[in-house]
């Protein structure tokens, strides 16, 4: 079956499967086949490379096969429609072409692809088929003694027209003959790689360097790298060996600013062997330059002062920068002429002479630098003073000058303190002579002053000055200012110190030295009790030492400060307080107390501003706030709002002020019984384990009715929270106990709000707070009793008591006195015997 056959066939195929199914999918392409196809074949065509991955299925179109958008009629590549073999039809040179890109599709006949593209690369493998080529058939060179063995001094170059990268086109340099071959057989060496002809060192050892002659050398290129086989080609190469001509050279003295035109040669250097490049360096870097003939420029002018002296190098080399032997070395030498005025040194700031010095008193010592060449007559400078011209105009000679050294001294004219002179010195090189180049040199000297004076302040009493006695640490209280007569700032410099009435450091001072400001601040809190005045004494002193007599008074000033006493506002526990009462509460009730917040001792009154009906009343000295009357008026919802005012009973203008707020609820029915008294508890100070039992039951049937759950809470006021604790042990009863470990021993009524279901009153509980003995009972004051006698009366008793014990006393012992008399007067045998026992 023919090709044209098959593809008939295929095209039917296709024809019916269109008809029977509604869309052909096309196959997915896999990926790019690579092939290899030696070039120059030999065997039998068509040579079949390798099998596409057509589809499985009978084919139902024709194959398709192109290389770069080109279909292939009749080139070198087809494809077996039956085994589906890729086939090379004639040979195939890689010269010509290294590698196709084919395409192979299945299409319709309308060019519908049915499967591919499928991507082959077919790379065509390279065959030994080239013979390498010299570039030349006959090489010249020449060859200068004194070339070092081993730099090549000609590179040969063959090409081979095989694949570049392979062994086919790798190529390798050999020496095959040497005429004449001697003094030694191998006076040269190639390199095998690269061709590189140089002097072999062995070789060219015993190579006498003061003849010229001539060699031939027979070479060869051959491809396979270091493979035996190969092709292989030759050439000759003439060497002819010649003069060293690279000699050294002598120095070259260049003129500075030199005027020619440029570049302008300056030396000629020559190498007498082929194939050379020569290269320049300047050591420090100049403006120097060889070119490819050897010749030596210099490229601008010189200039002595930036550079006196340059060493050049030149070197001899082959195309690979290879040194062919060692550089040339080349000194050049900058002449100097006169063209640098002498340079002052920069003056700086003004030199300062301290007045009184001594005539001959060196001030400063000039110098000026002349660039030109050291040592000789260009940069020989000598002195002139020109002009001393003073600020203040200064009269005699003050100063004098030497003029070679340039020393500058004070002459015999009395100096001022604060003098400024502009000193003009003329500084001329060749030692002044004709022609010579000239600057001047300008210094300024400023004549100061010692320290001598003291610092003075400007005011020597300050004050009264009055404080509040709350004034706060960092508050301004008096500002200084002192004055120095020294003109040179340090001398200026001043500081501060307070000399005595301040033991206690309550203040302090702050200054800056270079102001001459300094200021007094609080440093503590003042006290009136503690002081209610201060004397201060502050002095000043200069910084550093006085030169002189010792300050006088008018380095201290005293400052008098008076402290104001100041008695703070009152203030209230609370800003404003609330109160919720029945209408029917009767005059008298107790509401609540009004509190300081911060109890100072100070006595206070309370008054009320705005009760416009008149229904409160509040203690004057207690601030507790009761009902005047009868809520009359009042109905069950309403709030009454009045306004507290608190005053200090000795300062009435320091007062305070808080709003309270009434809030009334339903009168309850009068009780059928009358209240019981109020039991009264007691406390133990400091806190035991004591409390109160609180009951929520109420009389009022409107208030309560008699069953819990009662819910118990302190009233708002603060001092009350924090001095007690109410904790709820059931439905109906609360205990209340003291919070704190200690609560002042008095009588306290503690307000407690009762809820229950939406209703809410409030009960005070009255609790005495008192010391205990250890069982935990009161202790009670002892009054007087009744009938006991007082103290002046005792002591009136026990006074008789004594006077008539010491009566009786006198009475017994006058008695005594005169029995004993009586005795003595009666004869001796009317004495009766006394009995012995």
């Amino acid at each position: 079956m023919s090709f044209r056959s098959v593809l008939t066939m295929s095209s039917a195929w296709l024809w019916l499967l269109c008809l029977s199914v509604p869309q052909v999918s096309v196959k997915a392409q896999t990926a790019e086949l690579h092939v290899g196809v030696p070039e120059n074949y030999g065997g039998n065509f068509p040579l079949y490379l390798t099998k596409l991955p057509l589809p499985q299925e009978e084919a139902k179109g024709q194959i398709v096969l192109s290389e770069a958008s080109r279909v292939l009629a009749g080139g070198p590549f087809a494809v077996d429609p039956e085994s589906g073999f890729l086939l090379v039809t004639k040979v195939l040179d890689r010269e010509e072409q290294q590698e196709y890109q084919l395409q192979v599709t299945l299409e319709t006949e309308d060019g519908h692809v049915l499967w591919g593209p499928q991507h082959v690369h077919v790379h065509v493998k390279d065959e030994n088929d080239q013979v390498p080529r010299f570039s030349q058939a006959v090489y010249r060179a020449q060859l200068s003694q004194g070339t070092r063995p081993g730099i090549p001094f000609l590179f040969l170059d063959a090409s081979d027209g095989d694949e570049p990268g392979t062994a086919n086109s790798d190529l390798r340099f050999h020496i095959l003959s040497q005429s004449p071959a001697k003094p030694y057989p191998n006076v040269f060496q190639l390199d095998p790689h690269i061709g590189a002809l140089a002097l072999n060192p062995v070789g060219s050892a015993n190579l006498d360097h003061a003849l010229e002659e001539s060699y031939q050398l027979l070479v060869q290129v051959k491809d396979m790298g270091d493979q035996a086989s190969g092709h292989q080609a030759t050439a000759t190469i003439d060497v002819t060996i010649v003069e060293n001509t690279w000699v050294s050279l002598e120095p070259i003295h260049l003129a500075e600013n030199l005027k020619v035109p440029y570049p302008h040669l300056i030396a000629q250097v020559h190498w007498n062997g082929g194939h050379v490049r020569y290269h320049l360096e300047s050591q420090p870097p100049g403006p120097f330059d060889v070119n490819a003939e050897g010749t030596l420029y210099v490229t601008k002018e010189l200039d002595r002062e930036d550079q006196a002296e340059y060493l050049l190098r030149v070197w001899a080399q082959n195309i690979r920068g290879e040194d062919y032997t060692e550089p040339l070395r080349l000194q050049v030498v900058v002449t100097d002429e006169n063209d640098n005025a002498p340079v002052c040194l920069p003056s700086g700031p003004p030199i300062s002479i301290p007045e009184l010095s001594p005539p001959g008193t060196e001030v400063t010592r000039l110098s000026a630098e002349d660039a030109d060449a050291p040592g000789s007559p260009n940069a020989h400078v000598v002195y002139r003073l020109l002009n001393p011209e003073t600020e203040e105009g200064a009269e005699g000679q003050i100063f004098k000058l030497d003029p070679t050294s340039g020393s500058v001294t004070l002459g015999a004219a009395p100096l001022q303190a604060g003098q400024s002179v502009l000193l003009q010195v003329l500084a001329s090189d060749l030692a002044g002579a004709e022609g010579s180049l000239s600057s001047t040199c300008e210094v300024t000297v400023l004549i100061t002053d010692i320290n001598d004076h003291a610092p003075e302040f400007t005011t020597s009493q300050i004050g009264p000055i009055s404080l509040p006695e709350d004034a706060k640490p960092g508050t301004l209280v008096a500002t200084f200012r002192a004055t120095d007569a020294d003109i040179e700032p340090d001398f200026r410099l001043m500081d501060f110190a307070i000399a005595s009435g301040d033991v206690e450091g309550t203040f302090s001072l702050d200054w800056k030295s270079d102001t001459g400001h300094a200021q007094l601040w609080l440093h503590k809190n003042l006290s009136y009790e503690a002081a209610p005045s201060y004397e201060l004494v502050v002095v000043v002193r200069s910084v550093l030492s006085l030169v002189g007599p010792d300050p006088g008074p008018e380095s201290t000033a005293t400052v008098t400060v008076l402290v104001e006493r100041m008695v703070p506002p009152p203030t209230l526990d609370q800003g404003s307080y609330e109160a919720t009462i029945p209408v029917s509460t009767p005059a008298g009730s107790l509401l609540l107390i009004i509190q300081p917040s911060d109890p100072t001792g100070r006595p206070l009154r309370f008054s009320l501003v705005n009760d416009s009906e008149g229904w409160l009343c509040i203690g004057d000295g207690s601030g507790e706030v009761s009902t005047a009357r009868s809520l009359e008026g009042a109905q069950p919802g309403d709030s009454y709002t009045v306004l507290i005012e608190v005053q200090d009973a000795e300062e009435p203008a320091l007062k305070a002020s808080a709003t309270l707020v009434l809030r009334f609820l339903k009168a309850p029915p009068a009780p059928d019984l009358p209240p019981a008294p109020s039991i009264t508890r007691h406390l133990c100070t400091p806190r035991q384990d004591q409390g109160v039992l609180i009951s929520g039951a109420s009389r009022d049937p409107d208030l309560a009715s008699g069953q819990g759950p009662f819910s118990f809470a302190l009233g708002p006021n603060p001092t009350v929270q924090r001095d007690w604790h109410l904790q709820a042990l059931n439905a109906s009863h609360a205990y209340l106990t003291m919070a704190l470990h200690w609560v002042e021993p008095q009588e306290h009524l503690v307000p407690v709000v009762v809820s229950h279901s939406d209703r809410k009153w409030q009960l005070l509980v009255r609790v005495v707070v008192c010391r205990c003995n250890v069982e935990a009972q009161c202790l009670r004051k002892v009054g007087r009793m009744k009938g006991m006698p007082t103290k002046l009366s005792a002591v009136g008793i026990l006074v008789g008591t004594l006077a008539a014990i010491g009566f009786f006393l006198i009475l017994i012992f006058t008695h005594l006195a005169l029995a004993r008399k009586k005795d003595l007067d009666q004869p001796v045998d009317s004495v009766p015997l006394k009995t012995a026992v």
